[in-house]
């Protein structure tokens, strides 16, 4: 029982985040912006991002998708404002692992992506999940 309780959180986690996106939008004063998408279910994200000093300052996303995809979005914006470029790099490493079954979630430093973990037992939801991080990634390989 007390596993379903768990998963009910969870859930609660995800629906939150999805229905209530933190950093949803655009900036204005953005260093960097990428679109991706994912051709799979037609979900689609603009990362907005202001870099200052090897640090980032604000983040923001847009566009649409499922729950899954939105509330990912939203759970990486949160946990990446102010953290330096090197420490968003290894939490998009830390997050792509976890999704894959590959990371325990007391090994993680994700925040409430952590609750993300789950959808290492569907393949078909690891594209929604990673979409963000996909996107965080590849702006900041392009910034380098």
């Amino acid at each position: 029982m007390a596993l379903s309780r768990l998963e009910n959180l969870y859930r609660h986690v995800i629906l939150d985040h999805s229905s209530h996106p933190r950093n949803f939008g655009e900036l204005e004063q953005a260093t960097g912006m990428i679109e991706l998408n994912n051709p799979t279910c037609g979900d689609v994200i603009q990362l907005h991002l202001q870099l200052k000093d090897d640090r980032i300052e604000d983040v923001k996303f847009s566009g649409h998708g499922c729950s899954i995809s939105t509330a990912s979005g939203s759970m990486m914006t949160e946990q990446i404002k102010g953290k330096t470029i090197e420490e968003a790099k290894q939490m998009i490493e830390e997050f792509l692992l976890l999704v894959q079954g590959k990371l325990e979630t007391d090994e993680s430093h994700l925040g409430d992506a952590e609750v993300l973990g789950g959808v290492s037992k569907f393949p078909a939801r690891i594209k929604c999940a990673t979409l963000s991080w996909k996107a965080l990634e590849q702006l900041l390989l392009n910034n380098e």
